[in-house]
């Protein structure tokens, strides 16, 4: 069986234009729409765009980083998929927030709180989530960190995670302990492992070689890359690899509004059949 997984930070649902002059003081406060010949910038919920984006593209299985916790149920039901969210940080007076940021996104950016969030398409190739569960990986400053995981009824597992960012060595820590508790919840199982992990291969080289050596998670996006799209008992088809800037961009008015500061990563996989058969 083959699939397509999906990896992207979401930039708490808010967009990025690829010109910093758009990105403005005048903007955050007054949610004054900025142009310039190619893009824009708006300040206002993009729930809808989001949802396009993911709806429009072909996976079987996302993994959302730095999702606005109000955005798991309209995405799903977008994307005709399954989900399992793990709430992160700043998610005390959730409601509050959430009105706050409907208002005025790019203000209380991520003040809004934040979840990992784990789609599975259905009806599909993976049958469903069949099993959910969650760990803190890193509590204290400078923020709560948790990983996302879930079984499908085909015996996939998989595990999303959004680690510690502008501290390596933390960041190192927060990905070894998920690695050692996704493999212990997957038993063997099938496993994609993988998010926001905050690290480059190219200045910590030695992570990544534990991931393979030690948990037998590999392979890494690119030397350069911080979201990754690691796995142990698949077969990888196509290396995971970054989305161009212009897929994540819808049209608007003639030029172009670009989603989140990341771009997604996909990459394909095949599955030895025997393994993921439903119980």
């Amino acid at each position: 069986m083959e699939l397509t997984v999906l990896s992207w930070n979401l930039f708490h649902g808010r967009d990025f234009p690829p010109d910093p002059g758009l990105r403005t003081w005048r903007s955050r406060l007054l949610r004054t729409e900025e142009r310039n010949a190619t893009h824009v910038q708006v300040n206002r919920d993009l729930t809808a765009e989001f949802a396009t984006v993911l709806s429009a593209a072909e996976w079987d299985l996302a993994m959302l980083q730095e999702c606005p916790p109000r955005f798991a149920e309209p995405l799903a039901r977008a994307c005709r998929a399954e989900w399992h969210r793990t709430l992160t940080s700043r998610n005390g007076l959730g409601a509050l927030r959430g009105l706050l940021a409907r208002q005025n996104p790019d203000l209380i950016a991520s003040g809004e709180g934040g979840s990992n969030l784990i789609l599975v398409r259905v009806p599909g190739k993976l049958g469903g989530i069949a099993e959910r569960r969650e760990t803190a990986i890193h509590e204290g400053e400078p923020e709560r960190r948790a990983m996302g995981f879930a079984r499908t009824a085909s015996g996939l597992c998989v595990a999303n995670l959004h680690a510690t960012n502008d501290w390596p060595q933390l960041a190192a820590e927060d990905v070894e302990k998920a690695a050692r508790a996704a493999l212990e919840w997957a038993a063997g199982a099938p496993l994609v492992f993988g998010g926001d992990l905050n690290l480059r291969p190219g200045e910590n080289p030695r992570v990544f070689e534990r991931l393979r050596e030690e948990f037998g998670l590999a392979p890494p996006t690119a030397p350069d890359a911080i979201d990754h799209i690691l796995c142990r008992g698949l077969e990888v088809l196509d290396h995971p690899a970054r989305w161009t800037p212009e897929r994540r961009e819808l049209p608007l008015e003639g030029r172009a509004l670009r989603l989140s500061d990341h771009a997604p990563v996909q990459a394909r996989f095949r599955a030895a059949e025997p393994h993921l058969l439903p119980n």
